[in-house]
């Protein structure tokens, strides 16, 4: 089943990006995982043409394609070889004048600065935990604990472990000199909120929806410190964070506590500015549903949670992609006639 109205024959160009220097295991993931979203695709009927960057030069591959006849489904994480270019990518793509799924340019180097979402989200008064940025290892001002530090230009939970969990002065200070040091940024310090953790997905345009929430399950762990959705949990199969966190979707929700989560995160979603897509991380505490985390890049991949809500909803692999392209669609410029 796809979404109602949704075209399965748009053309699609599937862009990525394959870093020469990754580990080769790295690479075979990367390319397996592009494999499976493209027969994906095909699958529910779309023409899909891969295009593979492997440096810094975006325009030389897409050169032999039409801008008029296809969507770009952008999946491309950067340049390689050039850090943080997420946004360059999309940037590109818009002097190329291509239409692309995903979020603007803007918007994605906006979810890679965490300070300026926090603004954005207290400006909208859209609930997150108190936070404060530092710039050395001195956490003036602050005193409310347990708090969690973490790098303020990072994504995919870099970063993120139990030791960003601290309790005292004395290892908050230690925690940001750590961060200071070895991401060369700044540090954002957060109120840790010991709840209830979703991670939400929503798309759509003017009409946004939300999805069915998916609950991480920390019943595993005792110590506050491993809970919460460290690195190894997204990406090491063999650590106890990847195999103990159990995800619980639809998450058992009661009607006003569903309602009010809905609220949040679209509040958030139109906060950023996110397009077509977004992921965000929420935690609850005493009634009240914290903004963690706003990802309008967050990963699609077959084994996301996208996909398990989306197979909750009915919808296929397939399906889920030619949605993107769909919602992409609607900025292609009409043919003149």
């Amino acid at each position: 089943m796809t979404p109602t109205g949704d075209r399965t024959d748009l053309p699609v160009l599937m862009l990525y990006d394959l870093d020469r220097t990754w580990a080769a295991h790295e690479i075979e993931e990367a390319i397996a995982e592009s494999d499976h979203l493209q027969a994906a695709l095909q699958e529910v009927g779309h023409p899909v043409t891969p295009v593979i960057i492997y440096d810094t030069d975006l325009v030389t591959p897409l050169r032999p394609y039409s801008r008029d006849e296809y969507i770009i489904l952008n999946w491309c994480e950067g340049l390689p070889g050039l850090p943080h270019s997420l946004a360059l990518v999309a940037r590109t793509l818009e002097e190329l004048n291509f239409v692309y799924t995903g979020s603007p340019p803007e918007v994605l180097a906006l979810g890679e600065d965490k300070r300026e979402v926090k603004a954005l989200l207290d400006a909208r008064s859209v609930p997150t935990p108190q936070w404060r940025i530092y710039e050395s290892a001195q956490p003036d001002g602050w005193g409310r604990f347990p708090a969690i530090a973490k790098p303020a230009q990072e994504h995919c939970s870099l970063g993120i472990t139990p030791e960003a969990v601290v309790t005292s002065p004395g290892e908050l200070r230690d925690r940001i000199a750590y961060v200071l040091d070895t991401f060369q940024q700044p540090a954002l310090v957060e109120d840790f909120v010991d709840g209830r953790e979703f991670h939400v997905w929503l798309w759509g345009d003017g009409t946004i929806e939300m999805l069915p929430p998916v609950e991480m399950d920390f019943s595993a762990f005792g110590d506050l410190h491993d809970r919460l959705c460290t690195y190894d949990s997204k990406f090491d199969r063999d650590s106890v964070h990847y195999n103990q966190i159990k995800s619980r979707f639809p998450a058992p929700l009661n009607k006003d506590e569903y309602e009010q989560l809905e609220k949040t995160a679209l509040a958030a979603y139109q906060a950023v500015g996110c397009r077509d897509y977004a992921r965000l991380d929420i935690r609850l505490r005493e009634g009240v549903f914290y903004v963690l985390d706003v990802n309008p890049n967050a990963d699609i991949g077959p084994e996301s949670s996208l996909v398990c809500v989306a197979q909750v909803m009915g919808y296929s692999y397939g399906a889920v992609g030619s949605h993107l392209v769909n919602l992409a669609t609607h900025r292609k410029p009409a043919t003149a006639s």
